[in-house]
């Protein structure tokens, strides 16, 4: 599908008056005058209005049922096995279909074919469509998790729908790097800061993007966010509904913003579960997500050693120690290294509930037994048919959604100053601006949210989130001009499903179309 052209908003017209009448209110005015401002015409004095911008649209009904032209077959073993629960809540079914969509690759836009996997959850009506990072679970595994964890409520009125991807899951996935690259770009020691050693970070990451290419070819520019927003369009016209309510958490908040640029008719009532700040570059994004996990570890060890911790009385230099042990060799006999443990502690510190068993899992690898950390990092590396490793769709995504690129002299003295300043992820995040060196350059990168006259967007910030940082979230509610902060002063990533109070709210609006105050704070 070609790319449209965003809106503008109008511009302000100005009111020019003649020189006289400027001298005239010089003279006579005592002050600064209250009146409207005038012109003259034909000696008839008339008000000329200021145009006003925009404010939110009121929040939009929530629509018939779905009248959708999609065949559903049940999977609910099928996904009760994938999500490794031992049974599902009574009356929770799933129900599983494939999306035909438009590929669109910057070589053919507008034609060619592509395959989305689709997931359906709950007894109610309305589809509420529910996004996950591209990093993380696929999207129908995301949903489905997602629907055990939302109210009944929440349930009766909406049909959860999840959605694998572009590149992820059952979703033509981008299963292209070979896995000895996966491992070695995953696996990269985290604290390299010199140039002969990242130069061999590069020939990975170059042999990698090759094989994608070779692999993938015309499809390979074709997956990203741009045309993932595309994808949802032609969700909600498959779901035959007039407007698409939906929830994104962390960088699936982009596909909506993006999505309501494209199609700002069919946004619907729409969460943006923490969100990326939408002005900042790679390099500052990167930045802020070091920074921010470090913040997060040390409420991580503090949590640790509040319950009796087996990394010590102090957690974080025996993290940091393990990973300076495994810098030039893994652990005996595992493939765990030190880029590895830092993957899995960020995985690990997504989840406030996993704490614990994070702490495990970190304590028996410091006794040489890497084998816990080891399945925490498996999803990113190996392919479990039919879901491919969650690298590929991670690295190629986000590099075709922006168009840095940095140098590696840049990148070696990234890596060095980032390093000195986040020690535990300084030289992870540094690590993510090389995948993209080597990248094609898209031809635009996303666009800022900006369109006025949405309904309004409840966007919640997190105070303590490894992957986006609160005040990412609370930029992207500033940016968006119908966006209402929430806070939840909790931890984890995403608090849908995880605070009481902010499902709460988010359930009142999706349901009732009650719009959280304005800087509503929830507990932790």
């Amino acid at each position: 599908m070609p790319r449209s052209t965003p809106r503008r908003t109008a511009h302000r017209v100005g009111v020019l008056l003649l020189p006289l009448l400027l001298l005239v209110v010089a003279a006579c005015s005592a002050g600064p005058s209250q009146r409207p401002p005038v012109a003259y015409r034909d000696a008839e004095q008339q008000v000329t209005p200021q145009p006003q911008a925009p404010g939110p649209a009121p929040v939009p009904p929530l629509g018939p049922p779905a009248q959708e032209s999609l065949t559903w077959d049940d999977c609910t073993e099928q996904t009760r096995g994938e999500l490794g629960v031992p049974a599902l809540p009574a009356g929770m079914t799933f129900t599983c279909s494939r999306l035909p969509t438009t590929l669109d690759s910057p070589e053919a836009p507008g034609r060619g074919t592509a395959r989305s996997a689709v997931i359906s959850a709950g007894s109610g009506r309305i589809p509420l469509v529910v996004l996950g990072d591209i990093g993380g679970e696929p999207g129908t595994a995301f949903a489905a998790r997602m629907a055990l964890r939302l109210p009944p409520e929440l349930l009766r009125t909406f049909r959860v729908i999840g959605m694998d991807r572009r590149g992820t899951g059952e979703s033509d996935s981008a299963d292209c790097i070979p896995i000895e690259r996966r491992n070695a770009i995953l696996g990269f020691d985290p604290r390299a800061t010199d140039r002969t050693t990242l130069d061999r970070l590069v020939d990975s990451v170059r042999d990698a993007s090759q094989q994608c290419l070779l692999s993938l070819d015309e499809r390979l520019q074709a997956y990203d966010t741009w045309r993932t927003a595309a994808d949802l369009e032609e969700l909600r016209l498959e779901l035959g509904v007039p407007k698409l309510h939906a929830v994104g958490r962390g960088e699936a908040a982009r596909v909506l913003t993006t999505f309501a640029e494209r199609f700002p008719e069919s946004v619907g009532r729409m969460v943006l579960d923490g969100a990326p700040d939408p002005q900042l570059d790679a390099i500052a994004q990167g930045e802020a997500q070091a920074q921010g996990a470090e913040q997060v570890f040390d409420r991580f060890a503090a949590d640790c050693a509040a319950r009796g911790c087996p990394l010590g009385p102090d957690p974080r230099r025996t993290v940091s120690d393990l990973v300076e042990r495994t810098r030039a060799a893994p652990l005996p006999g595992t493939p765990v290294t030190a880029g590895k443990i830092t993957q899995a502690v960020l995985l690990g510190l997504r989840d406030r509930d996993a704490w614990p068993g994070l702490a495990q899992a970190l304590a028996a690898a410091n006794r040489g037994d890497g084998s816990a950390v080891a399945a925490m990092v498996a999803p990113l590396v190996e392919s479990t048919p039919p879901a491919p490793a969650r690298l590929d769709g991670d690295m190629i995504t986000s590099c075709n959604d922006t168009t840095l690129r940095v140098p590696p002299q840049r990148s070696t003295e990234i890596a060095a100053d980032w390093s000195a300043r986040f020690p535990l992820f300084g030289g992870v995040f540094a690590q993510r601006l090389v995948w993209c060196g080597l990248w094609p350059v898209p031809q635009q990168a996303l666009p800022v949210p900006r369109t006025a006259g949405l309904p309004p967007v409840p966007v919640i910030s997190t105070a303590h989130d490894a992957a986006v940082p609160a005040l990412g979230s609370d930029h992207m509610a500033e940016q968006l001009p119908s966006g209402v902060v929430l806070r939840w002063l909790g931890a984890g990533h995403g608090a849908v499903g995880r605070s009481e109070c902010a499902t709460t709210a988010v359930t009142r609006f999706l349901v009732d179309g009650v719009v959280p105050t304005e800087g509503m704070a929830c507990p932790g």
